[in-house]
């Protein structure tokens, strides 16, 4: 009998829990994925500029204890103080490594530079970590769009901003017999963004009547000075019920990654800080790990594309909210 994958509610994997936070005016956010019982959990950060808290923990020669939660969010480096609320939230609800003196919740996160949209003063806080976090606790709500971390989320911007175009947190998991994988993901690429060969995003013309293929644009700059300024980065996650152990994780991380390159153009340079978490939860069952890193780069593409489809907005809008456009 042939087994047939079948798209799932992202929400339908256990385990986890998915809440959000953002300030509409200022454009940044928050995304909390919480684990109440704790996750096993890889990395693969294959950019040269993440904005990380905690990423070390991560690596297979670690202790394989487990985290409590994976924080996505904007406001780049500064944007790293939203762990302190999401520390504080879960303590409040009594989750955390239990040390024999307090429980220590395990917290990473990754940022993505949004200063250049919306507002470059406002940055997601302990108080805003604080309210995606209770927001994942109490109603679990996996939403795709320009919400949490991928408020002030863009792409193309490689000619600037005005230039670029809007682009968001998208959402997508699917189901093969007993396994469940499912991958969320913030796109604030500096390259374009593709689904299924075709551009759905990325650098404009000067008048943003047609699209302009980023990677010949990066072939006309001569010399290291002209490399475009340090404001992008992919950030995402692979939550999964399969039962993994850290270095196995690690590697669907990796796996899941091939998605970046196959939607993403140009991808992987100094200028992103291109990151992917995987995490095992909830109830597990037995997997090969090759299949659930298969399964889970063609989650990831189609969480990239959701990121896209699902933030677009007309330009009079977008460029209001462009710091070089006004």
């Amino acid at each position: 009998m042939e087994i047939q994958a079948k798209k799932i509610p992202l929400g339908s994997i256990d385990g986890a829990c998915v809440g959000n936070a953002q300030n509409n005016e200022g454009k940044t956010g928050v995304t909390v994925l919480c684990f109440p019982k704790g996750a096993k959990t890889g990395i693969d950060i294959s950019s040269g500029g993440p904005a990380s808290r905690e990423t070390p923990v991560l690596e297979p020669t670690r202790e394989d204890i487990g985290i409590h939660a994976i924080v996505l969010s904007g406001g780049s480096a500064y944007g790293l103080a939203a762990a302190d609320g999401v520390m504080a939230c879960l303590e409040e609800n009594g989750i955390g490594l239990d040390t024999g003196f307090a429980l220590v919740p395990l917290v990473v996160q990754s940022c993505i530079y949004d200063l250049s949209y919306g507002s470059a003063t406002v940055r997601p806080d302990k108080a805003m970590g604080y309210e995606a976090c209770l927001n994942a606790l109490k109603k679990n709500n996996p939403q795709s769009g320009s919400i949490g971390a991928g408020t002030g989320a863009t792409v193309g911007k490689m000619c600037g901003m005005k230039q670029s175009q809007k682009s968001g947190i998208g959402y997508y998991a699917m189901q093969i017999g007993d396994l469940k994988i499912g991958a969320v993901v913030v796109v604030n690429a500096m390259g374009d963004v593709y689904a299924e060969g075709r551009k759905i995003a990325g650098l404009m013309n000067e008048s943003r009547t047609e699209y302009i293929d980023s990677t010949r644009a990066f072939y006309k700059i001569a010399a290291p000075k002209d490399l475009p300024s340090r404001t992008n980065t992919t950030i995402g996650a692979i939550i999964t019920n399969g039962r993994f152990e850290k270095a196995q994780l690690t590697r669907i991380a990796q796996q899941a990654g091939n998605a970046y390159a196959r939607c993403i153009n140009p991808v992987g340079t100094l200028t992103d800080g291109d990151t992917v978490y995987a995490s095992s939860c909830g109830e597990q069952v037995t997997a090969d790990v090759n299949m659930a890193g298969t399964l889970a780069a063609e989650v990831m593409a189609k969480a990239i594309e959701r990121a896209i489809t699902s933030s677009q907005m007309d330009d009079e809008e977008y460029l209001s909210y462009c710091l070089d456009c006004r």
